[in-house]
């Protein structure tokens, strides 16, 4: 009800603004143990018949909280609190980039969407490797890694490889993003040619700084919406074939078709990657997709436009392991996890995890 009365106010402010305030509060209450329990305290914490255990990690809920929200690991502690299974921070690149000229993050209300071409705009892997050190154990945290913008394509797997080095032993697990469109080129980098020696690289590296770690670090990628349904049968191939942990499907899209808001509106915010509801159906059908052709074999995390309790069990049926968000929380605020956790963990009670999750039976 708070968040319902200030939102008008904080859309007088520019999306960006808005979300650095946003970000600046939650490192805030992270940086205490009173802040940090101020959430739960609020909002409650995951019913216990929602946890979830996949890729060898224990998550309270399988809603978790995609990448782009807090891309330097200034708030995690904050997010994992309001109730979320997991929180991806990121994308993080290996050296500190500014990203693209503002603005550069807009609203779409009429369509519960949000446009951004941010550009990985963040602090460097060093910056996020020495907010990660001390976290301690408590949550499940991954991290997305995406590719320098001044790095050319040809020196992708190297600089994707030093993000590796120094931020896998302090992840969950990892996350190779290929397909945000803010970058130029990097969605060249699904191309199964171009993939291939990237995946097998950021592999190499990844089990060489964990040998000997207490667990081994999942490794899963990230793809577009936007891909043919016969490269995204190839990633799921080579998926396979590698031995990768999972897939995250899908990223935002460069797509504008059947949007409600004026097209004058939706002209201003000019290019980038459309996230929220207007996505909701592409997702869906990726999902079922990539599950089709990968079986059981791997963990599929679904993300775009989940902003309901059924929609999230919707997504478990049709293959999820697991469900993410981001836009839907800034139309509907803080109290959003926590929300969803109770209707969803009340739909499993009705229906039980859907035939084929991890947690049937």
């Amino acid at each position: 009800m708070l968040y319902r009365l200030l939102r008008p106010l904080i859309y007088l402010l520019p999306a960006e603004t808005a979300h650095r305030l946003g970000i600046w509060f939650l490192a805030a209450l992270s940086r205490s143990a009173l802040g940090r329990a101020l959430p739960g305290a609020l909002y409650g914490r995951p019913d216990p018949r929602l946890r979830t255990e996949v890729m060898g990690l224990s998550l309270p809920s399988p809603i978790g909280l995609a990448a782009g929200l807090d891309k330097d690991a200034e708030a995690y502690p904050a997010l994992l609190a309001l109730g979320f299974g997991a929180v991806e921070i990121g994308t993080v690149t290996a050296k500190p980039q500014p990203g693209n000229p503002r603005p550069r993050l807009f609203r779409l209300p009429a369509d519960r969407a949000l446009v951004n071409r941010m550009g990985f705009n963040n602090h460097g892997c060093e910056a996020a490797a020495a907010r990660l050190a001390g976290r301690g154990g408590d949550g499940v945290v991954g991290v997305n890694i995406g590719k320098t913008k001044v790095v050319p394509a040809e020196q992708a797997a190297a600089d994707y490889a030093e993000s590796t080095r120094r931020l896998a032993p302090l992840a969950d697990y990892l996350v190779v993003n290929v397909s945000s469109p803010n970058t130029p080129g990097l969605r060249d980098l699904q191309a199964v040619a171009s993939l291939r020696p990237l995946l097998e690289t950021v592999q190499g590296e990844l089990q060489a700084v964990t040998q000997g770690a207490p667990r081994r670090v999942p490794l899963l990628v990230k793809i577009a919406p936007d891909l043919a349904d016969e490269d995204i049968d190839a990633v799921a191939d080579l998926a396979l074939e590698l031995g990768l942990d999972g897939i995250i499907a899908t990223n935002t899209t460069i797509g504008r078709a059947g949007l409600s808001s004026p097209e004058a509106r939706v002209e201003r915010c000019g290019t980038g990657g459309l996230s929220g509801a207007p996505l909701c159906e592409r997702s869906f059908e990726v999902l079922r997709r990539l599950r089709q052709r990968v079986g059981t074999g791997l963990t599929l995390v679904s993300v775009g436009g989940i902003d309901s309790a059924e929609e999230a069990y919707r997504r478990l049926e049709a293959g999820a392991t697991l469900v993410q968000l981001y836009t839907a929380l800034i139309y509907a605020g803080p109290g959003l996890p926590a929300r969803l956790n109770r209707e969803l963990c009340d739909l499993i009670a009705a229906r039980g995890w859907p035939p084929g999750h991890p947690m049937a039976g």
